[in-house]
């Protein structure tokens, strides 16, 4: 099998439906050093009355804890959405260089309130559909 950034968003989109199903914003995330995926995420604010749950968030938490260190400098971060500016600074405290995702945010994406990313790489688009689908399906039944 070969280990593509679709393959990988498969994983965070994984995470999402988790989100999904305990009805919190269906937002999933990966992180992954040498082709393994050594943390997970998804969004659990509510559940844990955390406004600091966010699935980016604990990803590097569990990533950072795999690996014993602060610094995540030669990881990918996979995440089904735009993080927003709290998510991104984290990113940039973790040292991640490369941040895939699936779906852009509009309104709260941290892109919407930065002139610049300095030395971050991003890439968007990937399974775009599946991840915007998730999270307008979410919304529409909240409505």
């Amino acid at each position: 099998m070969e280990l593509t950034h679709e393959h990988f968003m498969k994983h965070a989109l994984r995470q999402a439906e988790n989100a999904y199903a305990e009805d919190e914003v269906p937002i999933g995330a990966v992180v992954v050093a040498n082709s393994q995926i050594i943390g997970k995420g998804y969004n659990q604010v509510e559940r844990l009355s955390d406004p600091t749950a966010h699935a980016e968030m604990l990803a590097i938490t569990a990533a950072s804890a795999s690996l014993d260190s602060k610094f995540l400098n030669d990881c990918v971060l996979y995440v089904t959405v735009e993080p927003c500016v709290m998510c991104y600074g984290a990113i940039k405290n973790a040292r991640i260089k490369n941040v895939i995702i699936g779906c852009m945010e509009p309104k709260h994406g941290f892109t919407n309130f930065m002139n610049s990313t300095g030395s971050l790489k991003l890439q968007q688009g990937v399974l775009e559909e599946e991840c915007t689908l998730l999270m307008k399906t979410f919304f529409g039944n909240k409505r």
